[in-house]
């Protein structure tokens, strides 16, 4: 786990600091360096793209976007999730029976092309691309929180809380969460890849993160254009995108071994 994390946040530094390290803009194009190999001359350290632009600093870039879009995403997804599952599980009877029947319905809806019509349909916004993964992917979220809120609400402490006249938004909000959180953590670390894949996806697609701006989507997508005479596009913010995805698996694994361990003690 301190690995992962270590890693993360070695990238994340990285990605803040490193572009003020560089002399290079990321919009800056340079017709005499178009497509520099990295380790030549000049202080292209990832190369140059095929306009000439520095890919150390639009890499750095795209990462920053790339961790942005996933972060806020999987944190609508949280906010969604935890309290419409947390709801549901702790109501239970029709109105569970109601609300997750709801949330079939949504599963049954093909994810990615729900995504891009969201795209379409309200223009390519980049803030709209946060709304839009994170408020599909909620629905697993939901079904976790809900599975265990139905375990919760028959503990001791919520029955107290009953007795003693709690409401129970209140008790669904400051007794039974604040108990989720240990699951709630190890599926945010797993949700934060597959807000970032989805991302990388519309990216590749050319539906995502529009110009001037970039993410590694859209740079793995330029890359795979001049795969044959420079591959250095394509390898490098690909092996980049596959490491930070490793990473909060990893994290993610690790997180739920020491939940597992604690609570077995």
């Amino acid at each position: 786990m301190k690995t992962s994390a270590g890693l993360l946040l070695l990238i994340l530094l990285l990605a803040i600091v490193g572009p003020w390290l560089s002399p290079n803009e990321y919009q800056a194009t340079n017709f005499d360096a178009i497509l520099q190999a990295p380790g030549t001359a000049g202080m292209h350290w990832f190369g140059t793209d095929d306009l000439g632009r520095d890919l150390f600093v639009r890499t750095l870039l795209g990462i920053r976007i790339t961790l942005l879009v996933a972060v806020v995403a999987s944190l609508v997804s949280l906010i969604i999730g935890v309290s419409y599952g947390a709801i549901a599980g702790y109501v239970g009877g029709r109105v569970d029976a109601v609300m997750m029947r709801f949330v079939d319905t949504l599963y049954a809806l093909p994810f990615i092309f729900f995504v891009i019509l969201l795209m379409v349909a309200f223009e390519r916004n980049f803030l709209l691309i946060f709304v839009a993964i994170g408020a599909i992917n909620w629905l697993d979220m939901a079904r976790i929180v809900r599975g265990q809120t139905l375990s919760l609400r028959e503990r001791e402490f919520v029955d107290a809380a009953r007795l003693t006249g709690v409401s129970s938004m209140r008790i669904i909000f400051r007794h039974i969460a604040p108990n989720l959180l240990g699951i709630v953590a190890v599926y945010v670390t797993l949700t934060i890849p597959q807000a970032i894949l989805v991302e990388s996806f519309l990216s590749f697609l050319g539906l995502g993160v529009q110009e001037p701006q970039t993410s590694l989507g859209a740079l793995v997508d330029a890359g795979v254009n001049q795969m044959e005479g420079a591959a250095w596009m394509l390898l490098i913010p690909a092996a980049l995108l596959a490491l930070i995805l490793l990473s909060f698996n990893f994290l993610g694994d690790a997180l739920r071994d020491f939940f597992d361990a604690r609570q077995s003690q």
